[in-house]
Formats: C-alpha cells, sequence, structure tokens
C-alpha cells in the first residue's frame, strides 16, 4: 500500500509542474523549481516501478489513485 501512496503523490507533483514549467516559458523565465518537481516525481514514480515492476500497468494508476484517495477520506 505504501507504493500506492508514492505513486499517487508522484503523479500528482508530476501533474502540477507541467503548468508550473509552462508558465515560467510564458514569463521567459528558467522553470527550475517546476522542473526540479518534474525530476523529482519522475524518480518517485521510476522508484516504485522499480520495486513492485509488475504490479502497476497505466490501466491500473486511476484505481490506484481513486484507493489513495478513498483510503485518505475514509
Amino acid at each position: 500500500m505504501a507504493t500506492d501512496y508514492l505513486i499517487t503523490i508522484g503523479l500528482v507533483v508530476g501533474l502540477f509542474s507541467i503548468p508550473a514549467m509552462l508558465a515560467a516559458y510564458a514569463d521567459n523565465r528558467m522553470p527550475r523549481t517546476a522542473m526540479g518537481a518534474f525530476v523529482l516525481s519522475a524518480a518517485v514514480i521510476a522508484m516504485v516501478i522499480i520495486l513492485h515492476p509488475a504490479r502497476y500497468s497505466v490501466a491500473d494508476l486511476p484505481n490506484v489513485v481513486i484507493r489513495v484517495i478513498a483510503t485518505i477520506i475514509d
């Protein structure tokens, strides 16, 4: 279950870093923080895939995220 949390955190941080990178490029700034968050997100997702290679597929990711959110709310 801990890997479910890690992959959800990685996906959320990666998702939020993309608009931040686009905003930095639009303002002619270097996206240092957003790029760091994106790299950290990719590292966490890679770590989860290395820990449990057969557990997660792309089709299972929405179910994993919903399960983590339901666990947090419950």
